[in-house]
């Protein structure tokens, strides 16, 4: 069975640190090219997943609340400030001092896990001053696995969040310079996606009411400390990263 190099017995041997370090790098590089001075798809899905999102937002509570309620729409503005200011923060804690000498790398770099810290902590703080009894769980459940799920498709086009090298199998997808690796974007996309599809269903069905953005946290969480065994991200110590505690969180 296939194991990531990480992973795999004497294989970490075959490629060193170094090499590991390096197919990082590349991925991310890719990323930013893709961003700054490349194909525009990667930054047009980074749009059209907060507009989603606001639309979204927008249609599940004009369903809901009666007479519309303007403040609600400054939650999702504080929220959606939070999340990129929780993205940047985490991503400088768990890789910053990696990537110091890149300023590139620094300027464009950002978490998914800071950004739900982040968006989640500053709608709260939002409700708390707008005194916003409306709960908003359940539209959070719907906006940010959408999200997150189109962030991941730009994710997948960019060549960035890449797995760890892999020995090649069905399930392994190929980088730019046609290494193996583990699927690990791909299998966020499925992930975001297949919640998503619950979260509907939940709100057809009346399962876990206002209860389902905590789930949605709970679950992540718990995805994002495994999966991260198998992401090339840099490492604190041993195994373990700053995005390991950012899940944990």
């Amino acid at each position: 069975m296939p194991f990531p190099l990480r992973f795999g017995e004497g294989l970490l041997g075959m490629v060193g640190d170094g090499s590991v370090h390096r197919t990082r790098g590349i991925s991310q590089h890719r990323a930013i090219v893709c961003v700054l001075s490349g194909s525009p798809t990667y930054a047009l899905l980074s749009i059209a997943a907060v507009v989603a999102s606001a639309l979204v937002w927008d249609r599940f509570f004009r369903r809901r609340a009666a007479p519309r309620d303007g403040r609600l729409a400054l939650v999702f503005i504080a929220a959606l400030s939070g999340a990129f200011l929780g993205a940047k923060i985490a991503f400088l804690v768990a890789e910053g001092w990696h990537q110091r000498g890149d300023w590139m790398a620094l300027l464009s770099g950002r978490s998914v896990t800071g950004a739900l810290i982040g968006g989640t902590l500053a709608a709260e703080f939002a409700k708390w001053c707008l005194r916003v009894r409306t709960a908003t769980g359940d539209a959070f459940a719907i906006t940010v696995p959408l999200a997150v799920a189109i962030g991941r498709v730009g994710c997948v086009s960019a060549g960035c969040c890449q797995g760890l090298p892999c020995e090649t199998a069905w399930f392994t997808v190929l980088d730019a310079h046609g290494h193996a690796r583990f699927p690990s974007a791909q299998l966020e996309l499925a992930f975001n996606l297949a919640f998503l599809a619950w979260s509907l269903a939940a709100g057809r069905f009346g399962w876990m009411a206002t209860q389902r953005f905590n789930a949605y946290l709970v679950c992540y969480g718990l995805f994002r400390f495994v999966h991260e065994y198998w992401r090339a991200d840099h490492r604190w110590f041993d195994e373990f990263g700053g995005y390991h505690l950012a899940a944990i969180c």
